[in-house]
C-alpha cells in the first residue's frame, strides 16, 4: 500500500534530508521571536506551506470505519485517484503552526474527523460538523442546500483533506481539531473519540433514548454496538439488533442476556411475524420499538428493485432499512439516521411516518466537539471502554487488505487499531497484531 507522497517528503524533512526540497517549493516562515514554536519547513505541495494554525502530526493510531467502505464501493462523489483515506487517528505533534498556542511538539493528541473553524455560528455552538468555513465543495451545497464540514480523508466531497492511514498528515486548525491525551490513556482508547464514539453517542442522544425505551439498532458493527452500549447506559430496557451472521454472533456475550434479541434479516420469512417488522412487533408487545437507530447505511440494497435502480443511477440510496424501522417502531415512535445516505432514494413510505406520527431525524454528521471531552473523563475514569469493540491490531502496510477483511467481514472483524513505525507499544489491552 503506497503511502503518502507528502508524508514521506514531510519525514525526509524532519530528518534534515537537504535532498528533500528545492527553493522553488518552500520557503521559510518570517521569525517572530526567540518564542516561536515552528522551527521546520514543511512541502505541501508545489507553492503551499504549512499554514500558521497547521499542526504535523506523527501518526501513531489510525483505524479502518465503516463509512470507508463506501469510499472502497465507489458510492460517494468525487473521489480522485491518489487520495489518502483515513478520518479516525491520533499522533504526536511533529510541527506546530506559529499561531497555534495550545499545542506542544512532542505531545499526543487525537484529531476530529471534522474539520472545524471554531469561530462561525455552528462553531460556537460546538455543532463542529456543521462549520460553515472548511469545506468548499459547490456540489454538495447544490445537492444537500447546504455544506457540511471538511472531514479528513473523505472524498473532495468534503473538501479534499488528506486523511490519516498514512505517517504523517497535516491538520488543519490544529488549535481546534486536536484534544490532547492524558498521560494515563493509551492511544488505543483515546483513537476512538475522533469518529466512532462521538457518532454512536450522538445517535443515542440526539434520537431520544430514555430509560424504559425499547430499542432496535440496524447494523452490527461498531458504531451499532456502541449506539447500543450508550442506550443501554441512558436506560432502555430491551436492546435488539437486527443484522445478519456471522456479526450477531459477536453481540452474545457483549451485553446482558436478559436485555439482548436478535433479528436475522436473512432468516426465512414464511408469514408475516417471519419479516423484520413482524418479528420485532412480537418482541414489543406487538406495538414495535420505542427507537430505531439506522447504524447500517443506504447502500446495501436488500431487494432486487433497489439493486437495479441503484446500478443504473435512478436512486443512490435505498429506503429499505429506513422503511423497516417506520415501519416497526411504535406510533409516535423515533427512528434516527447515523449510517451514511448520499443522496436520494425511492419508494419511500412518507405515509406511514405521516399517518402514525413517526419522528425521523437525520442524526447527520456527529459534533465531535460537542462530545470528546466528556466521553475522554469517561474512558479515564473507567466509565467507558472503547476497546470493547476492538477485534484486531493491524498494521498500515497491510490496510490494502484490511479493508477486503472488514468489507467482507471475516475473521470476526469488528473495529480495529492501526499501528505504523511511530506507534507506542500496545497497552495491556489491546488485541496482538495480526498481519495480513
Amino acid at each position: 500500500m503506497a503511502l503518502a507522497q507528502a508524508a514521506n517528503i514531510a519525514e525526509k524533512i524532519a530528518g534534515h534530508d537537504d535532498n528533500a526540497i528545492t527553493q522553488q517549493d518552500v520557503s521559510t516562515f518570517p521569525s517572530g521571536g526567540k518564542d516561536d514554536t515552528m522551527k521546520a519547513l514543511v512541502w505541501m505541495g508545489k507553492n503551499h506551506l504549512v499554514e500558521d494554525r497547521d499542526v504535523i502530526l506523527k501518526v501513531t493510531g489510525s483505524t479502518v470505519c465503516g463509512s470507508d467502505l463506501h469510499l472502497l464501493h465507489g458510492a460517494i462523489l468525487e473521489m480522485k485517484k491518489g487520495d489518502i483515506l483515513g478520518h479516525e487517528f491520533c499522533g504526536e505533534a511533529a510541527v506546530v503552526g506559529r499561531a497555534v498556542h495550545n499545542v506542544e511538539v512532542g505531545r499526543r493528541y487525537v484529531a476530529s474527523f471534522q474539520i472545524a473553524c471554531g469561530e462561525c455560528w455552528f462553531c460556537e455552538r460546538r455543532l463542529s460538523s456543521q462549520c460553515e468555513r472548511t469545506n468548499a465543495n459547490t456540489l454538495q451545497r447544490e445537492a444537500y442546500g447546504g455544506r457540511t464540514a471538511g472531514i479528513f480523508g473523505y472524498a473532495h466531497l468534503t473538501g479534499g483533506f488528506a486523511g490519516g492511514q498514512a505517517e504523517y498528515v497535516r491538520v488543519p486548525l490544529g488549535d481546534v481539531n486536536l484534544l490532547e491525551i492524558p498521560d494515563g490513556v493509551p492511544d488505543e482508547k483515546a483513537l476512538f473519540l475522533s469518529d466512532v464514539l462521538a457518532t454512536s453517542y450522538h445517535c443515542v442522544v440526539d434520537t431520544g433514548v430514555e430509560a424504559g425505551d425499547s430499542v432496535a439498532v440496524w447494523g452490527a458493527g461498531p458504531i451499532g454496538q456502541m449506539a447500543g452500549v450508550f442506550a443501554l447506559d441512558k436506560g432502555a430496557e430491551k436492546l435488539i439488533f437486527v443484522d445478519t451472521e456471522p456479526r450477531l454472533s459477536t453481540m452474545r456475550g457483549k451485553f446482558p442476556a436478559d436485555r439482548l434479541e436478535l433479528v436475522d434479516y436473512k432468516a426465512p420469512s414464511g408469514d408475516e411475524k417471519g419479516t423484520v417488522v413482524g418479528r420485532l412487533k412480537e418482541l414489543c408487545r406487538g406495538r414495535g420499538p420505542d427507537v430505531a437507530l439506522e447504524c447500517a447505511a443506504g447502500e446495501y440494497a436488500k431487494g432486487w428493485l433497489h439493486r437495479l435502480e441503484m446500478t443504473v443511477g435512478l436512486e443512490t440510496d435505498t429506503s429499505e432499512l429506513v422503511n423497516e424501522m417506520i415501519e416497526s417502531v411504535r406510533s409516535f415512535g423515533r427512528c434516527g439516521v447515523t449510517g451514511i445516505y448520499a443522496g436520494f432514494t425511492n419508494h419511500f413510505n412518507i405515509g406511514s411516518l405521516m399517518q402514525r406520527g413517526i419522528r425521523l431525524i437525520g442524526n447527520g454528521q456527529a459534533p465531535v466537539h460537542l462530545y470528546w471531552k466528556d466521553l475522554l473523563k469517561d474512558i479515564e475514569r473507567g466509565k467507558l471502554d472503547p476497546m470493547q469493540m476492538v477485534s484486531h491490531r493491524v498494521r498500515l502496510e497491510d490496510l490494502d487488505k484490511v479493508y477486503h477483511v472488514f468489507d467482507e467481514k471475516k475473521d470476526g472483524m469488528q473495529k480495529v487499531f492501526v499501528e505504523t513505525k511511530f506507534s507506542y507499544p500496545a497497552s495491556k489491552d489491546s488485541p496482538a497484531l495480526t498481519r495480513y
